[in-house]
């Protein structure tokens, strides 16, 4: 595949890093403004480092959009005119309407709107998809690409800011949850290099068992409670003191800023 990712900040190296490691380029166009911070890619045959907005989407197929979204007005501007009907174009912006994106490009083009999240460098991203009635045809071809970057899902276009809560920003909210354990192994006499390895594990440890066992997180919670035992007791109290009401909240504000910062 040929591919040009506009903005090669953190999300578009993030998401080159996966392409890459999956095999999954027969060429890529890296742009960004200031390119003195993409020198070790250089080397690296099937990518090609530019500035040229212009020259990497005449060149490419499947243009990914991963600009700020104060940036867009200025990009869009700039490569409308060299888009056609071959290309793909999928925006990573956050907030970036449908809408908004058919009035740049045009309705004909095929959009798909995309929210990946920074695990995308590892292969483990959990990535929403949706689009445009002319980009319908072309879905298909998105979730190939970030099912090979960890797992994607189609939703409404509805759905989309939730979605960004839920799993980019999410990401942000389960490294929250595993240094506070982390924290309380220390509390409990671990150092903390070994607290925070014992954590990560353990985190990894409960999502297996949900995938492997195709369970509810209540399911796997009642194998481990005993009558009047220690983790009841850790549990209850941490409802006591607030756990899910304070993760249900925290989404909930996430939420509501996002829907203010949206572009509709």
């Amino acid at each position: 595949m040929k591919i040009a990712i506009l903005g090669a900040g953190n999300l578009g190296i993030s998401i080159a890093n996966g392409l890459l490691t999956n095999n999954m380029i027969t060429k890529l166009y890296l742009t960004k403004r200031k390119t003195s911070t993409l020198e070790k890619w250089k080397n690296i045959p099937e990518i090609i480092i530019s500035s040229n907005n212009i020259e990497a989407v005449e060149c490419s197929d499947i243009i990914i959009l991963c600009v700020q979204p104060s940036q867009f007005n200025k990009i869009s501007n700039e490569i409308t005119e060299y888009l056609n009907n071959r290309h793909t174009i999928i925006s990573t912006i956050t907030g970036l309407s449908l809408n908004v994106l058919e009035k740049a490009f045009g309705k004909e083009k095929h959009i798909v709107r995309s929210m990946p999240n920074t695990a995308i460098s590892v292969g483990q991203s959990t990535t929403c998809l949706c689009s445009n009635d002319t980009g319908k045809s072309r879905l298909e071809l998105a979730e190939s690409i970030f099912n090979n970057l960890g797992k994607s899902f189609i939703i409404n276009e509805k759905n989309m800011q939730a979605a960004t809560v839920l799993c980019a920003s999410g990401i942000a909210f389960w490294m929250r949850l595993i240094r506070s354990t982390a924290q309380g192994g220390v509390q409990l006499g671990f150092e903390s290099k070994e607290a925070l390895k014992m954590s990560i594990a353990t985190a990894s440890g409960a999502i297996s068992l949900l995938v492997n066992n195709k369970s509810h997180p209540e399911e796997e919670i009642d194998k481990v409670t005993t009558p009047n035992g220690c983790t009841i007791k850790g549990l209850i109290e941490m409802e006591h003191q607030g756990l899910s009401s304070a993760l249900i909240s925290g989404l909930v504000s996430s939420f509501e800023k996002i829907n203010k910062i949206s572009i509709k």
